[in-house]
């Protein structure tokens, strides 16, 4: 909820607005360009949406799996992983699920199940291949958490500035399979948090069905203004 006061797009000082940020359309101006690495742009150009939510191809889970897979096939046409022969499989689209990421980086899982994870996309991997592979699936969650970080970072810091207060106490309302169940991406989030914005004390909070059951409340309150 934001002061009428400091919605630029709308006439008037008086009263609330409720803001949908639809932050994963940030970076569609060209603002992001510069931390966009060639990978995205190869998965950016091959979306339904060209141009469009680019944000949201850098964090969400449903483009994580597609970078790492074509990191893999460029690492691999250098001669870096699986003796420079990619598999049939590895050179499909959306081959690689995000899913991958999370099995991988699980703590305690040993190279041995590493290498029966890519086998199954019908390679013959070495424990050195695994150790390479574990390390792409690391860094690209690790910058998706971090952008995640950042933008509910700039989020409270801008409601703290605008509220006029030295400290901000707020709970953020998390969904997706990706925070829920990858092993180190909420607590990346988290971390990227406390560092860019010291001032405000963030409290995260998993919900199940949020989409669903904010439009419910939001249709149960327009009902009673009624």
């Amino acid at each position: 909820m934001e002061e009428l006061r400091n919605v630029g797009t709308l006439a008037g000082e008086r009263g609330q607005m409720c803001i949908n940020m639809e932050w994963g359309a940030f970076g569609d101006n060209g603002c992001l360009d510069a931390i966009f690495t060639p990978f995205d742009r190869q998965v950016d150009e091959a979306s339904l949406n060209p141009g469009k939510q680019r944000f949201e191809k850098l964090i969400s889970g449903m483009y994580l799996g597609e970078i790492v897979r074509r990191i893999l096939l460029e690492l691999t046409a250098k001669g870096l992983l699986f003796r420079g022969r990619p598999s049939p499989k590895l050179q499909t689209r959306d081959i690689f699920q995000t899913k991958f990421l999370s099995s991988i980086e699980s703590d305690g899982l040993a190279l041995r199940q590493v290498c029966a994870i890519l086998e199954e996309l019908g390679l013959h991997v070495t424990c050195e291949d695994s150790v390479l592979v574990r390390e792409v699936c690391q860094e690209v969650a690790r910058r998706a958490a971090q952008l995640c970080g950042a933008g509910v970072a700039a989020v409270v810091e801008k409601i703290r500035e605008n509220r006029g207060l030295e400290q901000l106490a707020v709970t953020v309302g998390v969904d997706g399979t990706l925070y829920k169940l990858h092993p180190h991406f909420a607590q990346q989030v988290q971390k990227t948090v406390q560092l860019l914005a010291p001032r405000c004390s963030v409290t995260f909070l998993q919900s199940e069905d949020g989409s669903g059951k904010g439009a419910a409340l939001i249709a149960a309150v327009a009902c009673r203004v009624a």
